[in-house]
């Protein structure tokens, strides 16, 4: 099956056209909402977390406590290598197993940390494919959404790629900055949706 991975920084909007490629036909596969099923309550990972960082690591019904975590692990970065060690394996497994039973048009695995862990992804897809986003808009965005300070968002940023990084190695860019309507938005993602739909014929994948 044709593969793209779908990346972008926090507020980008790549879930939002992850979602339309979805209503045309793609199948997705979301390394986030594995990551959140494995740390909600009675999470396949959340034994291994608390063997790793203690209670103080779990809220009170058994989840992930992000809010301690997140302080720790961007303030820390032998903490969040610690975090990524324990759930990083467990994502991987849960990530090949939903693409081994894929079927659809063409597969997107969407991946915020595609570009930091290049070594592993750039093997598995075909194409990568960013959704770019001026640092202002993802800042106002992810604000508007979580109620995170705005030193708490640029924090998370910095331990993402460097937006060059990101568009350096992109096969594809859809632009979602703060100017472009949600039409724009709609029509860049279709425009790649036929592209991809040709390659993945002409491929046979």
């Amino acid at each position: 099956m044709f593969k793209i991975g779908l990346t972008g920084g926090i507020g980008s909007g790549k879930t939002r056209v992850a979602d339309m490629l979805q209503e045309w036909g793609a199948t997705l596969v979301d390394t986030d909402e594995i990551a959140r099923a494995l740390t909600a309550p009675g999470g396949a990972a959340m034994p291994a977390i608390e063997a790793e960082f203690g209670p103080s690591a779990l809220t009170a019904d058994g989840a992930l406590n992000r809010e301690w975590m997140r302080e720790r692990a961007f303030s820390d970065p032998a903490a969040r290598r610690r975090l990524e060690a324990v759930l990083h394996p467990i994502i991987t497994e849960e990530t090949l197993r939903q693409a081994e039973a894929a079927r659809g048009s063409y597969l997107v695995f969407v991946v915020p940390l595609l570009v930091e862990s290049l070594a592993r992804w750039r093997s598995r897809v075909d194409r990568i494919c960013v959704v770019d986003c001026d640092p202002d808009t993802q800042v106002a965005r992810v604000q508007a959404r979580s109620g995170l300070t705005e030193p708490a968002i640029r924090r998370i940023m910095a331990a993402q790629a460097a937006r060059q990084t990101r568009l350096d190695m992109a096969d594809d860019v859809i632009t979602n900055d703060g100017a472009t309507s949600p039409e724009q938005l709609r029509a860049q993602a279709k425009t790649l949706h036929d592209r991809w739909l040709a390659l993945a014929t002409t491929t046979g994948r």
